[in-house]
């Protein structure tokens, strides 16, 4: 007699149904972009950020279309390091420091919200004026040589401030030459100023104007003296709030800077343009200037000028 196995109930074949789809987890993904979100700012307010240069104020060692990286911390941290002013502005400083003669820093003045950036010439305590185009520090002009007139290529954003729109300039145009391979540049009188420490740069004087001339005025403590490298485009410490370097609405800097306005220290150019590019991206490497990726924003340093100035330092206990 034949037996007939019991009836097996078959299971499903799962390989029909398809893979099961997981649900989205809304909560979780807004949350990690969050929180990416906030590192990223966390990062470029106490850490570093990038920098863009619109304006000529700091040429020769900065050009417009250069962009670099800015370090939060040398100095502490402030209202000025945050990277959006959404807050009151405040003095108050955590672990502040004083910046050296001759760091190029970021500020943010007092009567606005945006990022300029300077060369520190004056600490807290010094005595500056200046006469005639020159620095005069403590009683004494500071040591500043002729140099080689400095070639920077002829292009046509050199000519305004990005931070005036609408202000566009022709201070150059006498300089403006013609190099044996066709290159159009502007030969701009240069000089090397060197500040007791022996930080030592550029800078460009081609125009007689009315910042050349500054009264002297004592640094208060907790404060600084900023000029910009291009003594004739910069509206810096010896410009009005009010005004630019030419009259024109703007402002300076209105005297000494208070540290709590300074937001950074300036390090180095990660790569610069000279504007030619569009938004298509086969312009952009032949936009690129040569010889400036990463190129170094501190000064260079006279040795025996700076070993006097840390012995002079070290004798008044400072």
């Amino acid at each position: 007699m034949s037996e007939t196995a019991p009836s097996v109930s078959q299971p499903k074949d799962k390989a029909r149904e398809g893979p099961q789809r997981e649900k989205i987890n809304w909560w979780h993904e807004l949350r990690g972009l969050a929180l990416m979100l906030v590192g990223v700012l966390a990062f470029h307010s106490f850490i570093a950020k990038p920098f863009y240069i619109p304006s000529i104020s700091m040429m020769p060692s900065l050009l417009v279309g250069d962009r670099l990286v800015v370090s939060k911390y040398p100095y502490g941290w402030n209202w000025s390091s945050l990277s959006f002013h959404l807050l009151p502005r405040s003095t108050r400083r955590v672990l502040g420091s004083t910046p050296q003669y001759g760091d190029i820093v970021i500020v943010v003045p007092r009567n606005r919200k945006e990022d300029l950036i300077k060369r520190v010439v004056a600490l807290p305590g010094d005595r500056i004026a200046v006469i005639d185009g020159r620095i005069r520090l403590n009683g004494k002009f500071i040591k500043r040589e002729v140099e080689p007139p400095v070639e920077i290529s002829a292009d046509d954003s050199l000519q305004c401030d990005g931070q005036s729109p609408g202000h566009c300039y022709d201070g150059f145009g006498m300089y403006r030459s013609r190099l044996p391979s066709g290159r159009e540049v502007y030969d701009l009188p240069t000089f090397r100023e060197t500040l007791p420490n022996g930080a030592t740069y550029r800078v460009i004087d081609y125009l007689n104007q009315p910042l050349d001339n500054y009264p002297e005025t004592v640094v208060p403590k907790g404060h600084v003296f900023l000029m910009g490298d291009d003594r004739d485009r910069s509206a810096d410490s010896r410009a009005p709030f009010e005004t630019d370097f030419l009259g024109h609405p703007g402002g300076g800097l209105g005297g000494p800077v208070p540290l709590s306005d300074i937001g950074g220290r300036a390090e180095f150019i990660t790569f610069s343009l000279d504007g030619t590019q569009t938004w298509n991206p086969l312009t952009w490497w032949s936009a690129l200037r040569d010889g400036r990726a990463f190129k170094s924003l501190r000064p260079q340093i006279d040795p025996a000028l700076a070993g006097a100035y840390e012995a002079k330092q070290a004798a008044a206990g400072k």
